[in-house]
């Protein structure tokens, strides 16, 4: 018997031994290609990219996954203890599978024929992050073998940080941060015991659990987190059973732009980001941008340029209804499906239900519910016949026909834009068929402090500011004038403006000023301030179209300008943001300026990996103090106008502001200096103007360009813009003088001799001379004795400037 007990045991022995070995073969064969674990000590996440405003406001965010990665240290213990709840309660206890959660599961399963779960949070980082999700018994193995591994590597609180960031949330939301975000627009310090739960209750099936779709089971899934933490010992019954009652309170962060007004200005930023590090270092790389925005300048720019577009716009009357609608028993839904602007929240859609001599009855779009529903309740209101008086003249087959009645306007169906004034009475609005852009750029820096690029982003995404490709007209002169107050010539200067032919083979040119009629000889003062077009050319012609040319492309309007003389009446076409970066040099003293909306950026990590200010400073980080000076920031920026000359052409441009074409703005009682500028057939009106610390220019016209109207100019249609914007911006500042350089003379001349003039004599002005300079002491005029034919600098492509509306005008 013994032996025959010995016989057996060593068979028993021999096939454990066999099938040790056989397992032992198949788990190496399993594991021989496991994946390096070491991988999650680097890892770096798909992490959102934030823009925030120069204020730190957010102003949009970039992302594939819309993750924030956030340190173990970070998240509050009631987090934690959410998802310890409802995902591995023995997690701080268990070497990578819990056992007991194991045999508990099994158990379950059993008697109930589910199908629950016993996979630990350290197995799920391992699949997660190293293998893939088959539904297999082979990666059932790896995963354990991970887990165990991981264990030894890692502390639990890394493996948590891993579990808590990776993790999928539903609604394009990764890692907790992400999702608290994305479901309750809060910071995770900021959530409640009802939030945590619902959050710790997603990972399991987002879907499953939507908080719209499926409410109910959401909150039942809620609920049962709730009470795993009560009985956990997280959270006591009574505040259990108070997180219980609440509803789900999910309130969906809208993605894309946050800042109201700031969407051009983050797109801007978004195609800058790109072209610096490519796509995915903006929607992975989790980068902190901070711009260079002004959100107060921002909205009041946005305004002025509304207000200005929506004056011109219903002075030619009313183009007729956004579209037509069945009014049926619910005209709701229909008029639900109607996209309207989302950026201009002051407007709504309407339909009008009924049309009369008194008015209209209309109806309100509904407003959408949190969950994106349209609201069941049906909003009705009134616009009044002096509320919609611009669309008594109305367009009919492209002519504009004057109505009798709002009868004869609209008519019950029509779907409008209406603006609220007070209760239920509404004002009608269009959106304006003309648009424009503008910038406002600190010269001293070139940081773009507000920028509009168009009426509205959600009708149109181009950037009017940057991309629109215009000709700026006679707001180009001052860097003609420039040029020349730099090789020699003084304000006081006189030209002949005069009748002038340009002729070159068989192209001939003859220039016109807006009112038809020269003026005789003028100063160079007396010709910006009046924008005169033949003493402009005669002045170009005089000195040569390449000086011009050479301070242009210095300036930064253009990149390569031909030296053609039309050019010198701006028919070559560039951005609102060249013009006024060109402006900005004129007004900083004369140093090279680079435009940018990006003040720093700085990566995932917090390193500094991009800074626009690049001014150096001695001094900066001394460690103590030893009676030593300040330190100065040291400007290393390129000098490309003399400090005097840009003073000269400054206080010339003052006098267009004091006498010339933009007297509208002597209204807001401060130094400005600026230029007007209308191209031929009034396609374009610009005006660009500065202070000492504040350049802002814009233009209006139509995106294919045509006619604004006989008689429209810059300075009766931009200068108002301008000035509305600048009476909201500057009105806590007070007016600051543009400071004369060291060195120059002020001199008393005769206006339009530019000789010096004696004392009491009438018609004079303060004229500042460079050291060396001065008035003339005969009077000579240029181009007297050039006659009113000269040859010139003319092509083919300039010919075809002049013929598309090239020589600015006024």
């Amino acid at each position: 018997m013994i032996r025959l007990i010995g016989y057996f045991f060593g068979i028993g022995t021999a096939l454990a031994l066999l099938a040790a070995a056989g397992v032992w073969i198949v788990i190496g064969s399993i594991t021989k290609d496991l994946p390096d674990y070491e991988v999650l000590s680097k890892y770096e996440p798909p992490v959102t990219t934030r823009v925030h405003a120069s204020d730190g406001a957010l102003m949009g965010e970039f992302a594939r996954q819309r993750r924030l990665y956030l340190p173990i240290q970070a998240v509050p213990d009631r987090v934690k203890a959410a998802f310890l709840s409802a995902e591995d309660k023995n997690f701080y206890k268990h070497p990578g599978i819990d056992i007991q959660g194991l045999i508990r599961a099994v158990v379950n399963n059993i008697q109930t024929g589910g199908r629950q779960g016993a996979s630990t949070i350290t197995q799920q980082v391992a699949k997660n992050f190293l293998l893939s999700k088959d539904q297999t018994i082979e990666r059932k193995i790896r995963e354990a073998i991970l887990s165990f591994r991981i264990e030894q590597a890692f502390s639990k609180d890394r493996i948590l940080e891993l579990y808590l960031n990776e993790i999928f949330f539903g609604l394009n939301a990764y890692g907790v941060a992400g999702a608290a975000l994305t479901y309750f627009d809060k910071s995770v310090n900021e959530l409640t015991v009802a939030e945590a739960a619902y959050l710790a209750a997603l990972p399991k099936g987002p879907s499953n659990y939507h908080p719209f779709r499926n409410t109910e089971r959401a909150i039942e899934r809620r609920n049962w987190v709730i009470d795993q933490m009560v009985e956990n010992g997280y959270v006591s019954r009574e505040e259990g059973d108070r997180a219980k009652a609440e509803p789900l309170g999910v309130k969906p962060r809208r993605s894309g732009n946050y800042l109201f007004a700031g969407e051009y200005f983050t797109e801007e930023v978004r195609r800058e980001i790109i072209s610096r590090y490519g796509e995915n270092a903006l929607y992975e790389g989790g980068l902190s941008v901070r711009t260079t925005l002004d959100p107060k300048l921002q909205l009041i720019a946005r305004k002025a340029m509304q207000n200005g577009l929506l004056k011109y716009d219903t002075l030619r009357g009313f183009r007729g209804p956004v579209t037509t609608i069945d009014v049926g028993s619910d005209w709701g839904v229909a008029l639900g499906a109607v996209k309207a602007l989302d950026d201009i929240p002051e407007w709504r859609l309407a339909v009008v239900l009924e049309s009369s001599a008194e008015g209209l009855s209309i109806g309100l779009q509904p407003k959408r519910e949190v969950s994106g529903a349209l609201s069941a309740d049906r909003e009705t209101g009134t616009v009044a016949l002096d509320d919609m008086s611009f669309a008594m003249r109305h367009i009919v087959n492209g002519e504009r026909v004057r109505a009798k009645s709002p009868a004869d306007v609209l008519k019950p169906g029509d779907v409008v834009y209406v603006e609220q004034k007070e209760g239920s009475a509404y004002q009608l609005r269009q959106v304006p068929g003309v648009s424009g852009g503008l910038v406002a750029m600190d010269p001293h820096t070139g940081r773009v402090l507000a920028m509009v690029g168009g009426f509205s982003f959600a009708q149109s995404e181009f950037n009017r500011a940057t991309q629109a490709m215009r000709q700026p007209g006679s707001s180009f002169k001052p860097i003609v004038y420039a040029a020349a107050l730099d090789n020699g010539y003084t304000p006081a200067s006189v030209i002949m403006d005069g009748p002038i032919t340009i002729t070159s083979g068989n192209t001939t040119w003859t220039p016109k000023n807006y009112d038809g009629k020269p003026a005789g000889p003028s100063t160079l003062r007396a010709g910006i301030e009046r924008s005169r077009n033949l003493m402009t050319v005669r002045l170009a012609h005089d000195m040569g179209m390449k000086i011009v040319s050479e301070y242009a492309e210095r300036f930064g309007v253009y990149d390569h300008l031909m030296p053609y003389l039309p050019m010198a009446l701006g028919s070559g076409e560039t951005t609102v943001m060249r013009m006024v970066s060109a402006y900005s040099v004129m007004a900083n003293g004369g140093r090279q300026i680079k435009p940018s909306m990006i003040d720093r950026i700085q990566d995932r990590y917090g390193k500094t990996v991009y800074k626009h200010d690049e001014r150096g400073c001695e001094g900066c980080v001394a460690t103590d103090w030893s009676n030593q000076a300040e330190p100065e920031l040291i400007d290393n920026a390129d000098q490309v106008l003399d400090p005097m000359t840009a003073y000269q052409i400054t206080s010339m441009m003052e006098g267009v502001v004091q006498r010339g074409t933009a007297t509208t703005l002597l209204e807001l009682g401060r130094p400005i200096a600026g230029k007007t500028g209308t191209t031929n057939d009034e396609k374009d009106a610009w005006f660009i103007g500065f202070t000492p610390n504040l350049v802002v220019g814009l233009y209006v016209g139509f995106d294919q360009p045509r006619t604004l109207g006989k008689g429209t100019t810059g300075g009766g249609l931009a200068a108002p813009i301008f000035k509305e914007f600048m009476a909201e911006a500057l009105k806590d500042t007070p007016p600051t003088e543009f400071q004369v350089p060291e060195g120059m003379t002020l001199i008393a001349i005769n206006r339009k001799t530019g000789m010096r003039a004696n004392e009491g004599e009438a018609g004079t002005i303060m004229e500042a001379f460079k050291p060396g300079t001065g008035p003339a002491d005969s009077y000579w005029v240029i181009g007297m004795d050039g006659g009113g034919a000269v040859g010139g600098d003319l092509s083919p492509s300039a010919s075809r400037a002049i013929e598309t509306g090239g020589g600015g005008l006024y």
